[in-house]
Protein backbone atom coordinates (compact mmCIF):
# COMPACT_ATOMS: atom_id res chain seq x y z
CA UNK A 1 0.00 0.00 0.00
CA UNK A 2 1.11 3.65 -0.43
CA UNK A 3 1.99 5.70 2.05
CA UNK A 4 0.04 9.10 0.97
CA UNK A 5 -3.34 7.69 2.37
CA UNK A 6 -5.02 11.33 3.31
CA UNK A 7 -7.55 9.73 5.75
CA UNK A 8 -8.81 6.68 7.18
CA UNK A 9 -11.95 6.72 5.91
CA UNK A 10 -14.50 9.20 3.31
CA UNK A 11 -17.93 9.62 4.11
CA UNK A 12 -20.18 10.79 0.83
CA UNK A 13 -22.89 12.74 2.04
CA UNK A 14 -23.63 14.88 5.36
CA UNK A 15 -27.29 14.04 6.08
CA UNK A 16 -28.21 12.26 9.50
CA UNK A 17 -26.63 9.09 8.48
CA UNK A 18 -23.42 10.06 6.93
CA UNK A 19 -22.98 13.15 9.69
CA UNK A 20 -23.51 10.65 12.58
CA UNK A 21 -21.38 8.09 10.80
CA UNK A 22 -18.25 10.75 10.46
CA UNK A 23 -19.02 12.16 14.06
CA UNK A 24 -19.16 8.04 15.42
CA UNK A 25 -15.57 7.36 14.05
CA UNK A 26 -13.98 10.50 14.69
CA UNK A 27 -15.08 10.08 17.94
CA UNK A 28 -13.20 6.63 18.21
CA UNK A 29 -10.06 8.32 16.66
CA UNK A 30 -10.10 7.51 13.36
CA UNK A 31 -9.36 10.02 10.02
CA UNK A 32 -12.31 11.50 8.68
CA UNK A 33 -13.41 12.96 5.18
CA UNK A 34 -17.00 13.99 5.01
CA UNK A 35 -18.28 15.28 1.37
CA UNK A 36 -21.17 16.93 0.42
CA UNK A 37 -22.70 18.51 -2.66
CA UNK A 38 -25.49 20.88 -0.88
CA UNK A 39 -25.05 23.77 0.76
CA UNK A 40 -26.48 24.29 4.66
CA UNK A 41 -29.24 25.49 5.78
CA UNK A 42 -31.56 24.04 2.89
CA UNK A 43 -35.03 21.92 3.61
CA UNK A 44 -35.53 18.02 1.56
CA UNK A 45 -38.39 16.15 0.68
CA UNK A 46 -38.52 14.08 3.68
CA UNK A 47 -39.71 13.47 7.20
CA UNK A 48 -39.05 15.50 9.77
CA UNK A 49 -40.10 13.20 12.92
CA UNK A 50 -37.24 11.94 15.62
CA UNK A 51 -38.42 9.25 17.32
CA UNK A 52 -37.60 8.80 21.20
CA UNK A 53 -34.86 6.37 20.18
CA UNK A 54 -33.44 8.91 17.76
CA UNK A 55 -33.12 11.62 20.43
CA UNK A 56 -31.57 9.16 22.21
CA UNK A 57 -28.97 8.26 20.07
CA UNK A 58 -28.47 12.19 19.32
CA UNK A 59 -27.58 12.47 23.08
CA UNK A 60 -24.73 10.60 22.55
CA UNK A 61 -23.65 12.39 19.41
CA UNK A 62 -23.21 15.11 21.53
CA UNK A 63 -26.52 17.17 19.72
CA UNK A 64 -29.29 16.60 22.15
CA UNK A 65 -29.35 19.90 23.96
CA UNK A 66 -29.31 21.62 20.88
CA UNK A 67 -32.03 19.31 19.07
CA UNK A 68 -34.10 19.83 22.61
CA UNK A 69 -34.11 23.73 22.48
CA UNK A 70 -35.09 24.01 18.78
CA UNK A 71 -37.43 20.98 17.87
CA UNK A 72 -41.32 20.84 18.36
CA UNK A 73 -43.45 19.60 21.07
CA UNK A 74 -43.63 16.16 22.07
CA UNK A 75 -45.69 13.89 19.99
CA UNK A 76 -48.05 11.69 22.21
CA UNK A 77 -50.92 11.24 19.88
CA UNK A 78 -51.37 9.84 16.14
CA UNK A 79 -54.17 10.79 13.63
CA UNK A 80 -55.92 8.64 10.96
CA UNK A 81 -57.59 11.32 8.53
CA UNK A 82 -59.13 9.86 5.95
CA UNK A 83 -62.51 11.35 3.88
CA UNK A 84 -64.54 13.03 5.96
CA UNK A 85 -62.95 10.80 8.97
CA UNK A 86 -60.81 12.33 11.67
CA UNK A 87 -59.55 9.57 14.35
CA UNK A 88 -57.10 10.02 16.84
CA UNK A 89 -55.24 7.63 19.61
CA UNK A 90 -52.30 7.81 21.91
CA UNK A 91 -48.81 7.45 20.88
CA UNK A 92 -47.12 4.50 22.68
CA UNK A 93 -45.02 5.58 25.02
CA UNK A 94 -41.33 4.43 24.89
CA UNK A 95 -40.30 2.46 27.77
CA UNK A 96 -36.45 2.08 27.29
CA UNK A 97 -34.58 5.23 27.26
CA UNK A 98 -34.31 9.01 28.65
CA UNK A 99 -37.68 10.12 26.74
CA UNK A 100 -41.14 8.70 25.99
CA UNK A 101 -42.13 10.32 23.13
CA UNK A 102 -40.39 11.74 19.65
CA UNK A 103 -39.96 15.70 18.40
CA UNK A 104 -40.36 17.06 15.01
CA UNK A 105 -37.12 18.92 13.60
CA UNK A 106 -36.87 20.47 10.27
CA UNK A 107 -34.28 19.27 8.15
CA UNK A 108 -32.36 22.38 7.58
CA UNK A 109 -31.87 22.90 11.28
CA UNK A 110 -30.68 19.30 12.07
CA UNK A 111 -28.25 19.13 9.35
CA UNK A 112 -26.55 22.21 10.25
CA UNK A 113 -26.66 20.96 14.04
CA UNK A 114 -25.12 17.53 13.16
CA UNK A 115 -22.33 19.09 10.35
CA UNK A 116 -21.55 21.73 12.62
CA UNK A 117 -20.67 18.87 15.39
CA UNK A 118 -18.75 17.02 12.68
CA UNK A 119 -16.50 19.83 11.81
CA UNK A 120 -16.04 21.01 16.04
CA UNK A 121 -14.62 17.28 16.13
CA UNK A 122 -11.92 17.73 13.44
CA UNK A 123 -13.91 16.27 11.04
CA UNK A 124 -12.22 17.58 7.44
CA UNK A 125 -15.22 18.65 5.83
CA UNK A 126 -15.73 19.56 2.03
CA UNK A 127 -19.24 21.18 1.11
CA UNK A 128 -20.13 21.66 -1.28
CA UNK A 129 -18.10 18.78 -3.21
CA UNK A 130 -18.81 15.93 -5.26
CA UNK A 131 -17.65 12.50 -5.27
CA UNK A 132 -17.03 11.93 -9.20
CA UNK A 133 -15.69 8.78 -9.07
CA UNK A 134 -14.20 5.87 -6.27
CA UNK A 135 -11.18 3.58 -7.70
CA UNK A 136 -9.29 1.16 -6.03
CA UNK A 137 -9.89 -1.37 -3.80
CA UNK A 138 -10.24 -1.49 0.31
CA UNK A 139 -7.20 0.06 2.21
CA UNK A 140 -6.15 2.34 -1.17
CA UNK A 141 -9.20 4.04 -2.79
CA UNK A 142 -8.43 7.28 -4.79
CA UNK A 143 -11.26 9.27 -4.72
CA UNK A 144 -11.92 12.19 -7.10
CA UNK A 145 -13.79 15.04 -5.39
CA UNK A 146 -15.41 17.74 -7.28
CA UNK A 147 -15.29 20.72 -5.10
CA UNK A 148 -18.37 23.29 -5.37
CA UNK A 149 -17.04 26.38 -4.25
CA UNK A 150 -16.26 29.44 -7.26
CA UNK A 151 -12.65 29.76 -5.61
CA UNK A 152 -11.91 26.43 -6.86
CA UNK A 153 -12.86 27.06 -10.55
CA UNK A 154 -10.63 27.11 -13.39
CA UNK A 155 -10.95 30.00 -15.94
CA UNK A 156 -13.47 29.35 -18.39
CA UNK A 157 -13.34 25.73 -17.01
CA UNK A 158 -14.97 23.75 -13.88
CA UNK A 159 -14.02 23.67 -10.40
CA UNK A 160 -10.83 22.07 -10.14
CA UNK A 161 -10.96 17.67 -9.38
CA UNK A 162 -9.10 16.96 -5.56
CA UNK A 163 -8.24 13.37 -5.69
CA UNK A 164 -8.10 11.63 -2.00
CA UNK A 165 -6.68 8.17 -0.94
CA UNK A 166 -8.80 6.84 1.95
CA UNK A 167 -8.66 2.95 3.05
CA UNK A 168 -12.41 3.15 3.80
CA UNK A 169 -15.19 4.89 2.14
CA UNK A 170 -18.98 5.21 3.59
CA UNK A 171 -21.75 5.60 1.50
CA UNK A 172 -24.30 7.62 2.77
CA UNK A 173 -26.13 9.48 -0.32
CA UNK A 174 -29.74 10.23 -0.57
CA UNK A 175 -32.71 8.39 -1.59
CA UNK A 176 -32.64 10.67 -4.94
CA UNK A 177 -28.89 11.18 -5.59
CA UNK A 178 -26.63 8.89 -7.97
CA UNK A 179 -24.17 7.43 -5.48
CA UNK A 180 -20.79 6.88 -6.73
CA UNK A 181 -21.17 3.62 -8.26
CA UNK A 182 -24.86 3.74 -9.11
CA UNK A 183 -26.07 4.69 -12.59
CA UNK A 184 -29.26 2.68 -12.36
CA UNK A 185 -31.07 6.30 -10.32
CA UNK A 186 -30.56 8.15 -13.58
CA UNK A 187 -34.63 8.84 -13.89
CA UNK A 188 -34.80 9.30 -17.44
CA UNK A 189 -33.50 5.74 -18.35
CA UNK A 190 -36.17 4.52 -15.85
CA UNK A 191 -39.42 3.06 -17.53
CA UNK A 192 -42.50 5.57 -16.17
CA UNK A 193 -45.51 3.95 -14.75
CA UNK A 194 -48.44 5.15 -13.86
CA UNK A 195 -47.98 3.75 -9.83
CA UNK A 196 -44.65 5.98 -9.57
CA UNK A 197 -44.99 7.60 -6.67
CA UNK A 198 -43.99 11.11 -6.16
CA UNK A 199 -43.20 13.24 -2.98
CA UNK A 200 -44.17 16.48 -2.16
CA UNK A 201 -43.34 18.86 1.04
CA UNK A 202 -44.37 22.11 1.83
CA UNK A 203 -43.96 24.21 5.39
CA UNK A 204 -46.93 26.20 6.88
CA UNK A 205 -47.45 29.20 9.63
CA UNK A 206 -50.81 29.87 11.41
CA UNK A 207 -52.06 25.81 10.78
CA UNK A 208 -54.41 24.68 13.15
CA UNK A 209 -53.58 21.02 14.62
CA UNK A 210 -53.83 20.04 17.82
CA UNK A 211 -50.52 20.36 20.37
CA UNK A 212 -48.54 16.84 19.77
CA UNK A 213 -50.81 15.31 17.23
CA UNK A 214 -49.29 13.56 14.70
CA UNK A 215 -51.85 12.65 11.59
CA UNK A 216 -51.52 10.05 8.80
CA UNK A 217 -53.00 11.18 5.84
CA UNK A 218 -55.21 8.43 3.36
CA UNK A 219 -56.44 9.43 0.06
CA UNK A 220 -57.27 7.99 -3.23
CA UNK A 221 -53.67 6.99 -5.09
CA UNK A 222 -51.41 8.55 -1.86
CA UNK A 223 -50.43 9.07 1.29
CA UNK A 224 -48.60 11.77 3.90
CA UNK A 225 -48.55 12.98 7.16
CA UNK A 226 -48.96 16.19 9.07
CA UNK A 227 -46.59 17.20 12.00
CA UNK A 228 -45.90 20.52 14.09
CA UNK A 229 -41.58 20.73 14.14
CA UNK A 230 -40.05 24.25 15.92
CA UNK A 231 -41.59 27.63 16.46
CA UNK A 232 -45.21 26.11 15.38
CA UNK A 233 -44.40 25.16 11.35
CA UNK A 234 -46.61 23.13 10.11
CA UNK A 235 -44.75 20.48 7.79
CA UNK A 236 -47.69 18.74 5.53
CA UNK A 237 -45.61 15.80 3.23
CA UNK A 238 -46.71 12.98 0.79
CA UNK A 239 -46.48 10.67 -1.88
CA UNK A 240 -49.28 10.71 -4.99
CA UNK A 241 -49.30 8.08 -7.54
CA UNK A 242 -48.04 9.51 -11.44
CA UNK A 243 -51.64 8.94 -12.63
CA UNK A 244 -53.43 10.02 -10.02
CA UNK A 245 -51.66 13.77 -9.65
CA UNK A 246 -51.36 13.75 -13.72
CA UNK A 247 -56.01 13.31 -13.74
CA UNK A 248 -55.82 15.88 -10.94
CA UNK A 249 -53.46 18.36 -13.09
CA UNK A 250 -55.82 17.76 -16.07
CA UNK A 251 -58.62 18.97 -14.30
CA UNK A 252 -56.82 22.41 -13.59
CA UNK A 253 -54.76 23.32 -15.97
CA UNK A 254 -51.42 25.67 -15.71
CA UNK A 255 -51.21 24.60 -11.98
CA UNK A 256 -47.69 23.33 -10.86
CA UNK A 257 -47.38 19.78 -9.34
CA UNK A 258 -47.02 21.23 -6.09
CA UNK A 259 -50.10 23.51 -6.08
CA UNK A 260 -52.13 20.44 -7.59
CA UNK A 261 -50.84 18.36 -4.64
CA UNK A 262 -52.30 20.88 -2.10
CA UNK A 263 -55.54 21.29 -4.07
CA UNK A 264 -56.19 17.25 -4.32
CA UNK A 265 -55.67 17.19 -0.27
CA UNK A 266 -58.23 19.99 0.10
CA UNK A 267 -61.26 17.97 -1.79
CA UNK A 268 -59.96 14.70 -0.77
CA UNK A 269 -59.05 15.51 2.97
CA UNK A 270 -61.45 17.07 5.57
CA UNK A 271 -58.17 16.57 8.40
CA UNK A 272 -56.09 18.88 5.91
CA UNK A 273 -58.78 21.34 5.17
CA UNK A 274 -59.27 21.94 8.77
CA UNK A 275 -55.73 22.12 9.78
CA UNK A 276 -54.51 24.54 6.72
CA UNK A 277 -57.87 26.52 7.14
CA UNK A 278 -56.20 30.38 7.43
CA UNK A 279 -52.59 29.13 7.05
CA UNK A 280 -50.11 30.67 4.84
CA UNK A 281 -47.28 28.43 2.90
CA UNK A 282 -44.21 29.46 4.25
CA UNK A 283 -42.09 28.18 1.35
CA UNK A 284 -42.32 26.78 -1.99
CA UNK A 285 -43.41 22.97 -3.04
CA UNK A 286 -40.50 20.69 -2.97
CA UNK A 287 -40.89 17.29 -4.85
CA UNK A 288 -38.66 14.45 -5.79
CA UNK A 289 -39.41 11.29 -7.53
CA UNK A 290 -40.43 8.63 -8.63
CA UNK A 291 -39.49 6.93 -5.09
CA UNK A 292 -37.88 3.77 -5.15
CA UNK A 293 -38.71 1.99 -1.41
CA UNK A 294 -36.61 -0.81 -1.01
CA UNK A 295 -33.48 -2.39 0.65
CA UNK A 296 -30.02 -1.65 -1.49
CA UNK A 297 -27.86 -3.15 0.76
CA UNK A 298 -25.57 -5.79 -0.36
CA UNK A 299 -23.27 -7.93 1.49
CA UNK A 300 -20.47 -7.41 -1.97
CA UNK A 301 -20.05 -4.66 -1.82
CA UNK A 302 -16.76 -2.74 -1.93
CA UNK A 303 -18.34 0.70 -0.07
CA UNK A 304 -20.16 0.14 3.34
CA UNK A 305 -23.76 2.17 3.21
CA UNK A 306 -26.23 4.15 6.09
CA UNK A 307 -29.20 5.54 5.55
CA UNK A 308 -30.92 5.68 2.39
CA UNK A 309 -28.13 4.37 0.37
CA UNK A 310 -28.73 1.23 2.15
CA UNK A 311 -32.24 0.60 2.25
CA UNK A 312 -35.45 2.99 2.20
CA UNK A 313 -38.69 2.68 3.53
CA UNK A 314 -42.31 4.42 2.41
CA UNK A 315 -42.14 7.57 4.46
CA UNK A 316 -46.07 6.69 5.95
CA UNK A 317 -44.58 5.85 9.04
CA UNK A 318 -41.99 8.51 9.74
CA UNK A 319 -39.42 5.82 10.51
CA UNK A 320 -36.68 7.38 8.24
CA UNK A 321 -34.74 9.48 10.53
CA UNK A 322 -34.74 7.05 13.07
CA UNK A 323 -33.57 4.14 10.43
CA UNK A 324 -30.65 6.82 9.15
CA UNK A 325 -29.45 7.10 12.92
CA UNK A 326 -29.46 3.82 13.59
CA UNK A 327 -27.34 2.30 10.43
CA UNK A 328 -24.92 4.64 11.52
CA UNK A 329 -24.46 3.24 14.71
CA UNK A 330 -24.37 -0.02 13.73
CA UNK A 331 -21.79 0.37 11.19
CA UNK A 332 -19.63 2.34 13.30
CA UNK A 333 -20.08 -0.48 15.82
CA UNK A 334 -18.45 -2.89 13.82
CA UNK A 335 -15.91 -0.96 11.96
CA UNK A 336 -14.31 0.87 15.18
CA UNK A 337 -14.03 -2.60 17.16
CA UNK A 338 -10.13 -2.68 15.47
CA UNK A 339 -8.35 0.16 13.55
CA UNK A 340 -9.16 0.99 10.10
CA UNK A 341 -5.04 -0.27 9.15
CA UNK A 342 -6.34 -3.76 10.39
CA UNK A 343 -9.04 -4.07 8.15
CA UNK A 344 -8.38 -6.01 5.06
CA UNK A 345 -10.54 -7.67 2.57
CA UNK A 346 -11.10 -10.74 4.77
CA UNK A 347 -12.45 -8.56 7.58
CA UNK A 348 -14.03 -6.07 5.44
CA UNK A 349 -16.42 -8.93 4.35
CA UNK A 350 -17.06 -10.11 7.97
CA UNK A 351 -17.98 -6.49 8.72
CA UNK A 352 -19.99 -6.66 5.64
CA UNK A 353 -22.14 -9.55 6.69
CA UNK A 354 -22.03 -8.66 10.20
CA UNK A 355 -23.97 -5.00 9.48
CA UNK A 356 -25.87 -6.71 6.57
CA UNK A 357 -27.37 -9.12 9.55
CA UNK A 358 -28.06 -6.39 12.54
CA UNK A 359 -29.13 -4.36 9.81
CA UNK A 360 -31.83 -6.87 8.03
CA UNK A 361 -33.08 -7.77 11.81
CA UNK A 362 -33.61 -4.44 12.59
CA UNK A 363 -35.08 -2.74 9.42
CA UNK A 364 -36.76 -5.32 7.16
CA UNK A 365 -39.70 -6.03 8.81
CA UNK A 366 -40.16 -2.33 9.25
CA UNK A 367 -39.74 -1.66 5.18
CA UNK A 368 -42.67 -4.26 4.63
CA UNK A 369 -45.14 -2.76 7.45
CA UNK A 370 -44.42 0.45 5.80
CA UNK A 371 -45.23 -0.91 2.47
CA UNK A 372 -48.52 -2.60 3.91
CA UNK A 373 -49.70 0.39 5.95
CA UNK A 374 -48.87 2.76 2.16
CA UNK A 375 -50.83 0.02 0.01
CA UNK A 376 -53.60 0.09 2.67
CA UNK A 377 -53.79 4.21 2.83
CA UNK A 378 -53.77 4.45 -1.01
CA UNK A 379 -56.65 2.14 -1.74
CA UNK A 380 -60.32 3.06 -0.82
CA UNK A 381 -61.34 -0.26 -0.62
CA UNK A 382 -58.64 -1.28 1.89
CA UNK A 383 -58.97 1.99 4.10
CA UNK A 384 -62.76 2.71 3.78
CA UNK A 385 -62.71 -0.82 5.84
CA UNK A 386 -59.62 0.24 7.90
CA UNK A 387 -61.43 3.61 8.99
CA UNK A 388 -64.53 2.07 10.16
CA UNK A 389 -62.14 -0.41 12.08
CA UNK A 390 -60.27 2.52 13.89
CA UNK A 391 -63.53 4.21 14.31
CA UNK A 392 -65.02 1.49 16.51
CA UNK A 393 -61.71 0.80 17.93
CA UNK A 394 -59.09 3.20 18.00
CA UNK A 395 -56.64 1.32 20.06
CA UNK A 396 -56.00 -0.51 16.64
CA UNK A 397 -54.21 2.77 15.55
CA UNK A 398 -51.90 2.63 18.70
CA UNK A 399 -51.48 -0.92 17.72
CA UNK A 400 -50.18 -0.06 14.18
CA UNK A 401 -48.13 2.79 15.68
CA UNK A 402 -46.19 0.45 17.80
CA UNK A 403 -45.96 -2.11 15.02
CA UNK A 404 -44.27 0.38 13.17
CA UNK A 405 -41.56 1.19 15.30
CA UNK A 406 -42.90 4.39 17.30
CA UNK A 407 -42.07 3.09 20.82
CA UNK A 408 -38.94 0.78 19.75
CA UNK A 409 -35.64 1.69 21.99
CA UNK A 410 -32.66 2.37 19.57
CA UNK A 411 -31.07 -1.27 18.42
CA UNK A 412 -27.46 -0.35 18.99
CA UNK A 413 -25.60 0.05 22.21
CA UNK A 414 -24.07 3.32 23.15
CA UNK A 415 -21.04 3.51 21.67
CA UNK A 416 -19.14 6.22 23.34
CA UNK A 417 -19.13 4.43 27.12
Amino acid sequence: MRNSIDADVLVIGAGPAGASTAILLKLAGWDVILVEKSTYPRQKVCGECLSAASLALLDQLGVGAAVHSRAGPDLHQVGWMSGTSILIANLPPCTDGPYRYGRALGRDQLDAILVNRARELGVILMQPGKVKSVKGELGDFECDIQPGAPRCAQPGGSPESVLRRVRIVVDAHGSWEKGPEDDSRITSRMPRYGSDLFGFKASFVNATVPQGLLPVLSFRGGYGGLVMAEDRRLTLAGCIRRDTLAGWRRQIPGTSAGAAFEHYLHASCRGVREALAGALRSEPWLSIGPLRPRIRLRKSDRLFSVGNAAGETHPLIGEGMSMALQSAFLLAGDLIKQPPCAIDATRALEIHEAYCSAWHSAFAMRLRLAAIFAHIAMRPALSRPVTRLLGDWPQALTAAAHLAGKARKPVVRSLLS
